[in-house]
């Protein structure tokens, strides 16, 4: 019974870190590199 247990949580592990990979890869293909210049004025959240 405790190695069913164990095997489950390994395998929810492994689908969680291919769900972070995945939207690690989607949030990254839309972002992009800004470079200010002293005296810009930005937002800051």
């Amino acid at each position: 019974m405790i190695e069913v247990t164990n095997e489950k949580v390994a395998v929810a592990k492994e689908k969680l870190k291919e769900a972070h990979t995945r939207q690690k890869s989607y949030a990254d293909k839309h972002r992009r590199s800004i470079e200010f210049q002293p005296g810009d004025h930005v937002f800051l959240k």
